[in-house]
């Protein structure tokens, strides 16, 4: 596995190293400590690499056809998923695995709760819930279509949300019927539920944004974009929304009265559509990978223009910022992983 470090810097990106990948990677996830970035390839092997260094310190077996998913819970233990229909969970230090039964041959998301104890998964028309021993807890009924996402409220672990064809489910770990239902006849791509709880998003297959307002349910639906949504981020204090589904970063500022009837932010640089976005996890930084290997790094709300700009060699495929702020693993449809240094 080709490994580089790189001294070239731009601006408030500076590109630590660069790895290599056998395939299109397709998740990124860090270790509680900032210590560890695991990646994902297509193809299915996982690598963990040392942060600080990008040597890769165990190389997992991951899932045959493909590893789908990846999350790290605060004991340092690494959950999987893959279109085996396994989950795993890993001991990254012997490299020992722990095989639990997905429920389908394809296993999309895997998530561990904010404390660790619980872990989420969905495959087809479930979700599954588990200890973070492998015991399961119970399996929901169908959703409406197969489930796209799954994610659990911020800094909780009583509470999570689903999506599929016709809207959201909310759920606790102690049950295995939905709490509340947001109904929507759409199909939903991505959720994303904002860091202070009062807001649920969702990118949407018709090239929409629609999100609530968890409170009271009110449900608000943004339009004008030029392909369906992927690409949700939320600040750390929950004012803006970055969202892709184009060329364009779309930002609704969500203070005061809400994004209703306002315009946007448009952000501006990359000459294909955005592939991932993410916001740092308390700073006010966006990163964003484009389609035509551009990593931006923008402060929204303070400037529309980018504050640094990356040329990469491919596509970005997925990206996240570490614990701390200060770096973000980088993935590429190339099967390259950059870590950058932010400042």
């Amino acid at each position: 596995m080709p490994r580089d470090k790189v001294a070239a810097k731009a601006g408030g990106l500076g590109t630590l190293w660069r790895a290599s990948l056998d395939d299109y990677v397709n998740d990124l996830a860090w270790s509680s400590d900032g210590r560890t970035v695991a990646a994902a390839d297509v193809s299915g092997p996982i690598s963990i690499f040392d942060a600080s260094t990008g040597e890769v310190s165990r190389r997992l077996s991951g899932h045959g056809f493909g590893t789908t998913s990846l999350s790290w819970n605060n004991r340092g233990i690494l959950a999987s998923a893959g279109q085996d229909g396994k989950v795993r969970l890993w001991d990254v230090g012997s490299g020992e695995g722990k095989e639990l039964d997905g429920g389908s041959q394809w296993v999309e998301k895997v998530a561990f709760s904010p404390d660790g104890k619980f872990i989420v998964s969905s495959a087809a028309k479930r979700i599954r819930m588990w200890k973070r021993s492998g015991e399961l807890l119970w399996e929901s009924g169908d959703h409406g279509s197969t489930v796209s996402d799954v994610e659990w409220k911020p800094g909780s672990s009583r509470d999570l949300v689903s999506s599929a064809y016709g809207g959201l489910s909310l759920w606790k770990p102690g049950s295995p019927k939905p709490t509340r239902r947001f109904e929507w006849q759409g199909s939903t791509l991505k959720v994303a539920w904002s860091p202070n709880g009062k807001y649920i998003a969702i990118g949407d297959q018709d090239s929409t944004v629609h999100f609530w307002i968890v409170s009271h349910g009110m449900d608000l639906q943004m339009w004008g974009y030029a392909t369906k949504v992927r690409e949700l981020a939320w600040d750390s204090a929950s004012r803006y929304l970055a969202t892709g589904g184009g060329e364009a970063i779309t930002v609704w500022d969500c203070g005061g009265k809400g994004p209703e009837g306002s315009r946007p932010l448009t952000l501006e640089a990359h000459t294909e559509f955005v592939n991932a976005l993410a916001y740092q996890r308390r700073g006010n930084h966006l990163l964003s990978g484009g389609n035509d290997g551009l990593a931006a790094l923008w402060e929204p709300g303070r400037t529309e223009s980018p504050l640094a700009l990356s040329p990469l060699e491919s596509a970005v495929s997925t990206l996240a910022f570490s614990p701390d702020d200060r770096k973000a693993a980088v993935g590429c449809e190339d099967g390259s992983v950059w870590m950058m240094e932010v400042s």
